[in-house]
């Protein structure tokens, strides 16, 4: 009997395992500089996520590049939660430079309020390289 309840719990564990990772989505956003054609942005520009899902920035044009959030109107919660949710933070909101194309930045989304959240290249920051993170619940 005891085996049967071990059996049970086990696979009961195995399936609330599977069922969350399920629920993880990756969401790639590109980044992309070209100073010829005058172009600098994200793509997409806008990504819905929600909290578990893993954002992955990735240089593909026009290195160095970074993910900065603004930081002015959050919650000192929530400015805690994505400053955690940073790994290898340069600075408040602020991730390192990836300085070659080809680079990637990782950013599990936090658990915080539904709503907009702001970023952009500091590099780029003159030029409007912008993107918006909608967390929804």
């Amino acid at each position: 009997m005891d085996r049967l309840v071990s059996a049970s719990v086990g696979l009961m564990l195995l399936l609330a395992g599977a069922s969350s990772a399920e629920a993880q989505n990756r969401h790639v956003i590109a980044i992309e500089a070209d100073a010829e054609k005058d172009v600098y942005h994200f793509v997409p520009g806008k990504v819905t996520a929600r909290p578990g899902d893993v954002l992955v920035f990735k240089a593909t044009r026009g290195s160095p590049h970074s993910i900065v959030f603004e930081g002015g109107d959050l919650s000192e919660a929530t400015h805690e939660a994505m400053n955690g949710a940073m790994g290898r933070r340069t600075g408040d909101l602020s991730s390192p430079l990836l300085q070659t194309d080809g680079s990637e930045y990782r950013i599990v989304v936090p658990r915080v309020s539904p709503g907009l959240y702001h970023f952009y290249c500091l590099p780029h920051k003159a030029y409007d390289e912008r993107g918006e993170l909608k967390i929804a619940k």
